[in-house]
């Protein structure tokens, strides 16, 4: 391993481990150490979700479970009501089948803000991480880890 690299994923196992040694935060308020930027991750009956990256952890988890949240902004939500809805493969062209037109059925409409109400009764757990390129390993490394299903990483 190039020894650059090696430096950049040291750290990786022990902040996965102060990850989920943590109790998940499941009230919708925050502790005071949550603060700055690294990895969250959303669990449900003791399964991992989702994990994601931020540069502020207090904004950004409010972005995930608030109901005026859009597309945009809780993409863990959107990707809950494309699976409850079948409507799985993403659509990049203007129209029925883009994000801003799936929100536009009333069906998918729906399974949006229940996906939404949904996560605001996920546990979620933090860990800081101030450099960016660590917090994107990280992010990598926690979801495959721990089989986040909703982390698959796919960019078409």
């Amino acid at each position: 391993m190039h020894e650059r690299f090696r430096v950049f994923t040291e750290d990786l196992h022990p902040k996965f481990e102060a990850l989920m040694a943590q109790e998940p935060v499941v009230t919708g308020i925050l502790p005071p150490e949550f603060t700055g930027s690294g990895i969250y991750m959303f669990s449900e009956a003791g399964e991992s979700l989702y994990v994601g990256r931020t540069r502020d952890v207090r904004k950004r988890y409010r972005q995930h479970i608030r109901r005026s949240s859009g597309h945009n902004s809780a993409p863990f939500a959107f990707k809950l009501a494309r699976y409850a809805t079948g409507r799985v493969k993403a659509y990049y062209r203007p129209g029925e089948g883009s994000r801003a037109g799936l929100l536009l059925d009333p069906e998918f409409a729906a399974a949006f803000s229940e996906a939404l109400e949904r996560i605001r009764r996920m546990g979620f757990r933090f860990v800081s991480e101030p450099d960016p390129t660590r917090q994107c390993l990280l992010e990598v490394y926690v979801s495959v880890v721990c089989g986040s299903p909703y982390n698959d990483f796919n960019t078409s």
